[in-house]
């Protein structure tokens, strides 16, 4: 087989995992204890990796989609004899509906094949590979299963075709005529202490998933622009959310390129806390307000109290200690190597964590009223870490991992975190600690206005006093830092788009080797608020459009081919569409501002971008 890209895949998920299926019918991905957790399949990165595929023997097309408002995948494979569907679903618990949904999930994978016209010759080869393909298990025939065991995994297979056993893997090959039917479950468990893995109908697994996903989604709905798009993203972030702790990760997957053949190959199966308030703005525009208790409640114990440097992603159970290292027998996607797994940049410090908690905090203020003894802790630890290390370099959001800079768009969020924090007023602090961070807070605007502003190049730059530009200042009007339409910022608008943006596609900076999909939408915000609604329109659809036909988004997108690149599918790429959509509707709608989501909302005193002290 060939390489699968990266758009080729269908995303599964059952609350605590997720599968990758290709177009093909290979599952190529699956970490099943957790998202973080070591594979049993892990093609994507390895051809030797594992896999499972089930396909028609010969040639054939292939048409796909999901069962509507679900993450159930339907393929339908066309050959000269006729046509065949594969149907497959990550199991939920029976029963479980809306916000049961992922709780208990029995970590099953089912796949159903039916015959739709004539008949088809199909084969089955499946090739577990335990903890990223190091290991080869066994395979032993157990009472109806064939059941994999190696290390701390055990995986059971079941289905009714007669299987040819071979050193670690397994063949099968069997027709299906129109109106028939085979099934296939293949569950996991650990290998000590909780037993077998689940048996389950593998029909009534699809049947229940659907129905569940259709629960959650009924409860959630979202009535402005851009509906199918909003709703299918708001599916796909809960679908990386890992639902016993309420952590979202970044994206499912790991060590896949930035760019074919580099070295960026990061692991994205973590929880940024820089994510989190435009999580949450998210899910508040499509109606999770139960979700967003469950987030916050996340972040309130991950983050706790810290002495050093405050960790900026966590495990989706809040570990902390994520030491990156090399996995050297994998060749890599497009042999891109290292293949990264773990993520050293828990070490780094970036003050940009400072502003997340609090913008988010003061979002969904109206459920923290009163607030939480924990949740009133961290925002105060928070606030005060802002108002003293505002003025130390760090790694900046983009993780450089050569130097630590003055980047502005820390100091934006250290201003954030003050701004809201000062906004709490009472809640948060006595009235001198409101008033000495409202100090600290203009003084941060003082600097990044002087500092930050490039006079040769009319705009804000990436860094303090530095030539070069960064898609991280427009984030500025989104956190209420300055309007879109101060002369300042639509200048740096303008010089953004003219120098990092190819066809609506922005590069974080000017070396970046493809556009990165949140810094694109973040664009649609800007210009929608600047008041250029047509362009940020057509420019939502340009990107929006750059989907795969099951509607997922990866990290970034080659301007030049189109290609998919990044880990797959990814939670920030679909929060953006999220928020951007909701921005234009609150344009049409005549409502510039939301009121529960003032990083849109800049108090009239303030409109022309400057603190009391300066007027």
């Amino acid at each position: 087989m060939g390489r699968a890209r990266i758009a080729d895949h269908g995303f599964l998920a059952d609350g605590r995992s997720a599968v990758l299926v290709d177009s093909t019918g290979s599952v190529n991905w699956w970490c099943p204890a957790r998202f973080d957790s070591p594979s049993v399949f892990a093609r994507l990165l390895d051809d030797n990796a594992g896999h499972w595929a089930i396909r028609p023997e010969g040639r054939f097309n292939t048409e796909r989609a999901y069962l509507t408002d679900t993450l159930v995948l339907r393929t339908v494979f066309s050959t000269e004899t006729g046509s065949v569907a594969v149907t497959d679903a990550l199991a939920l618990e029976p029963g479980a509906r809306s916000h049961a949904v992922g709780l208990h999930s029995p970590r099953v994978l089912a796949r159903v094949v039916r015959g739709v016209s004539g008949e088809v010759r199909m084969r089955m080869h499946y090739r577990p590979r335990f903890e990223y393909g190091r290991m080869i298990p066994q395979l032993v025939q157990e009472d109806d299963a064939l059941t994999a065991s190696a290390a701390s995994a055990r995986l059971d297979l079941r289905t009714s075709i007669p299987l040819t056993c071979e050193v670690g893997e397994a063949f099968g090959s069997f027709t299906v005529r129109a109106g028939e039917t085979y099934r296939f479950t293949l569950g996991y468990a650990p290998a000590y202490g909780s037993g077998p893995p689940a048996v389950l109908d593998a029909e009534q697994v699809i049947d229940n998933a659907a129905e569940g996903w259709r629960s959650w989604m009924g409860d959630h709905d979202y009535r402005g622009l851009y509906r199918d798009q909003v709703r299918r993203s708001s599916l796909v972030v809960q679908g990386m959310t890992y639902r016993p702790s309420g952590a979202v990760v970044a994206a499912p997957t790991m060590a896949l390129p930035e760019e074919l053949g580099g070295e960026r190959n990061y692991d994205y199966r973590y929880a940024w806390v820089r994510d989190f308030s435009f999580t949450l703005e998210a899910l508040w525009r499509v109606s999770c307000t139960d979700e967003l208790n469950l987030h916050i409640g996340w972040l309130t114990r991950s983050m706790g109290m810290n002495e050093g440097i405050v960790p900026i992603m966590y495990g989706v159970e809040g570990e902390r200690d994520l030491t990156e290292h090399h996995l050297d027998h994998l060749t890599g996607y497009a042999e891109s190597r290292p293949v990264l797994v773990g993520n050293d940049a828990w070490r780094q410090r970036q003050n940009d964590v400072h502003g997340e908690p609090l913008s988010a905090s003061w979002l969904m203020r109206d459920h923290l009223d009163p607030m939480p003894p924990g949740i009133r802790e961290l925002l105060r630890a928070m606030t005060e870490r802002a108002a003293r290390d505002w003025q130390l370099p760090d790694a900046g959001m983009w993780e450089a991992r050569d130097a630590e800079r003055h980047y502005v768009s820390s100091k934006v969020q250290c201003w954030t975190a003050l701004d809201r924090a000062v906004r709490f007023g009472s809640h948060l602090g006595s009235e001198a600690e409101v008033a000495s961070w409202a100090a600290v807070r203009d003084e941060i605007r003082r600097t990044v206005l002087t500092r930050g502003w490039n006079d040769r190049l009319q705009a804000f730059t990436g860094a303090f006093d530095s030539p070069d530009l960064d898609a991280s200042v427009l984030l500025m009007p989104l956190v209420g830092f300055l309007p879109a339409n101060d002369p300042r910022m639509r200048s740096t608008i303008r010089v953004i788009e003219e120098r990092l943006s190819d066809n609506g596609l922005l590069r974080r900076w000017e070396s970046d080797p493809a556009g990165f999909v949140i810094c694109s939408f973040w664009l649609v915000s800007c210009l929608a608020l600047a008041g250029e609604r047509g362009r940020a329109g057509q420019m939502f659809e340009r990107i929006a459009g750059c989907v795969n036909d099951l509607g997922l988004l990866a990290e970034q997108i080659d301007p030049r081919t189109g290609e998919a690149l990044g880990n797959f599918p990814q939670a920030f790429s679909h929060i953006g569409l999220i928020n951007a959509a909701g921005d234009l509707t609150d344009l049409d709608s005549g409502h510039r501002e939301l009121p529960l989501a003032p990083g849109r909302l800049i108090p009239a005193e303030e409109q022309s971008g400057r603190s009391a002290d300066e007027r």
